[in-house]
């Protein structure tokens, strides 16, 4: 819902007398109130397919090999692997949550060096995918999730097969890690690839959900595996899924990422005097649209740039199937490798960014630790739960995440429309922090209220502390969505390289916290460590308030 808003090519400078902010945009979309500009721009393309057009964000090239042009029946299919693919990804992070105690007496290991097996498959997922995005940003990303497949193959494969030695399947679970980095890293840019932002939502949404939703069904379905036919299948049928879905990506994902010329961002036109916005306009309509095709103005080519064009002015040709299942099409960018890979490590100290980190890795570092933990508390007296009741009790967590997502998608674009009513029109990025009043109230009464049935689990059973897990996991989903969408909106240029941020903290976060999980709840207590937790959480989400205006400031 936001466009770059640039006079003269100067973030945050002013133009017609209104201060231009990156994300800011211009929406018109009641002709009956008064509005910062009138009228349209017949320069724009946009989407005629519903009673009111929308502009088009980014304007598209007419390059039929540009992944907007492409049907959307196509980019839905696209999307519908990657996240089938993401499903299976996002089961190796959690796929030992229920064997804690299993895998501790099978190799005779204490319970910290049993949740480091996810610890270290954590680190291999921060640490591959540094390096995977800045790979992405020069030659793109089919090879990637084509080599992200194959990992996971090999890799569920050798932990299937490690038997009793420790150390093979520790291995093992790192290159998971490193398998699983693409998706994690890059399926979310891949929806900027394919769709128009007034498309996203709805779609990036999805995508999460594949990431999250997956990683808490997990445990629910390997207990009950590890009890009928050993942990070694659970590794055995990830292998097999994803072996499955190999050649669904080799033949039908086709690179999504495309060299745009910058000014398909801008909504200051030359000679123009208006600022437009990629939100619904009382257009005049010029053309109308297929179901398939992405409509466009009677002048498609009348923007003012001709970069997608060939060397001799003419629209280059599409591109041919068989050429399409290249792993690689040409680099992306000239930039180096190596800076590219340490271009995200400054951004840390980006106030954005550094929100971001904590408003989404917080939240999901303490729920990995719930879930090494979890056993521990279940598996003992009073409950004495066994591996499928522990892994059941993941339901809650799930349906958690599922609750989370519809809440987001709706609440993320009611509260934008309300608050561009109530700002005469005009939509800033930190609308999408309003996401975060949400999630201080379900994540934080999730830490606490876990924290305080965990500790007396004779007295209030089990369903009380699987329910304040799903209200924390919710308030998760939520922290994750409100982070990304903000990021994308204010700032797009540095998206990736702030989306890889955020991969490296949560990932080394969570590691962090396996190494000293255990301890801590057998030197404070159940309930003093989660009170703590939860104080800290609530800490961190009041940094949305002073957020609002950094916001502003900074960008």
């Amino acid at each position: 819902m936001s466009l770059v808003c640039e006079a003269n090519g100067v973030p945050g400078a002013k133009k017609n007398g209104l201060m231009c902010l990156p994300g800011t945009a211009f929406v018109l979309d009641d002709t009956s109130r008064p509005t910062p500009f009138q009228g349209t721009d017949a320069r724009l393309k946009y989407d005629t397919r519903g009673a009111i057009p929308i502009i088009l964000v980014p304007q598209p090239s007419d390059d039929p090999n540009d992944p907007l042009n492409w049907p959307l029946w196509k980019r839905d299919v696209i999307l519908a692997i990657l996240s089938a693919i993401s499903v299976i990804a996002s089961t190796l992070s959690p796929l030992l949550a229920a064997n804690t105690v299993t895998l501790s007496l099978y190799f005779g290991r204490d319970f910290t060096q049993t949740a480091l097996l996810t610890g270290y498959h954590l680190c291999g997922v921060g640490v591959a995918g540094l390096i995977f995005v800045a790979s992405a940003r020069i030659w793109g990303k089919r090879h990637l999730y084509l080599l992200g497949t194959a990992l996971i193959v090999i890799s569920s494969a050798w932990g299937g097969a490690a038997g009793t030695n420790y150390a093979s399947l520790l291995w093992a679970r790192v290159v998971q890690g490193v398998g699983l980095a693409p998706f994690e890293a890059l399926v979310n840019a891949s929806v900027g690839d394919l769709y128009y932002v007034h498309e996203r939502g709805t779609r990036m949404a999805l995508s999460n959900l594949a990431l999250f939703g997956g990683a808490f069904f997990t445990p629910v379905l390997v207990g009950k595996i590890t009890q009928t036919i050993g942990w070694q299948w659970s590794f055995n049928l990830v292998a097999i899924f994803a072996g499955a879905l190999l050649p669904l990506i080799f033949f039908f994902v086709p690179e999504t990422a495309y060299n745009r010329p910058s000014n398909r961002y801008v909504d200051a036109l030359d000679g123009g005097n208006r600022h437009h916005a990629n939100e619904r306009y009382q257009l005049p309509k010029t053309s109308h649209s297929n179901d398939d095709r992405t409509p466009k103005t009677s002048n498609p080519a009348s923007l003012e740039n001709h970069d997608d064009e060939g060397p001799y002015g003419t629209t280059p040709p599409k591109t041919t199937f068989a050429r399409s299942l290249l792993p690689f099409n040409g680099r992306k960018s000239n930039a180096s490798f190596f800076r590219l890979l340490l271009r995200p490590f400054p951004l840390f100290f980006h106030p954005a960014v550094l929100w971001a980190c904590l408003i989404q890795g917080t939240l999901i570092g303490w729920t990995v630790m719930i879930g090494v933990v979890l056993a521990a508390i279940f598996l003992g007296p009073p409950l004495w739960f066994n591996e499928v009741e522990t892994g059941y009790m993941y339901t809650g967590p799930f349906v958690g995440a599922i609750l989370g997502f519809l809440v987001s998608g709706l609440l993320a674009d009611w509260s934008a429309k309300f608050l561009i009513k109530r700002n005469k029109g005009v939509y800033e990025p930190e609308f999408r922090i309003v996401l975060v009043v949400v999630q201080l109230v379900l994540g934080c009464v999730g830490l606490y209220g876990f924290g305080a049935t965990a500790e007396h689990v004779g007295r209030y059973g089990w369903f009380l502390p699987d329910m304040f897990f799903a209200f924390e996991v919710g308030g998760m989903v939520l922290g994750a969505v409100a982070s990304a969408l903000y990021i994308v909106d204010a700032h797009r240029d540095i998206a990736v390289e702030a989306f890889t941020c955020l991969l490296v903290f949560k990932n080394i976060f969570s590691f962090g916290l396996t190494w000293g999980a255990y301890d801590w709840l057998v030197e404070a207590g159940i309930s003093k460590t989660f009170y703590i937790i939860a104080s800290i959480q609530v800490g961190v989400c009041l940094l949305s308030i002073p957020m609002w205006p950094c916001g502003l400031i900074s960008a």
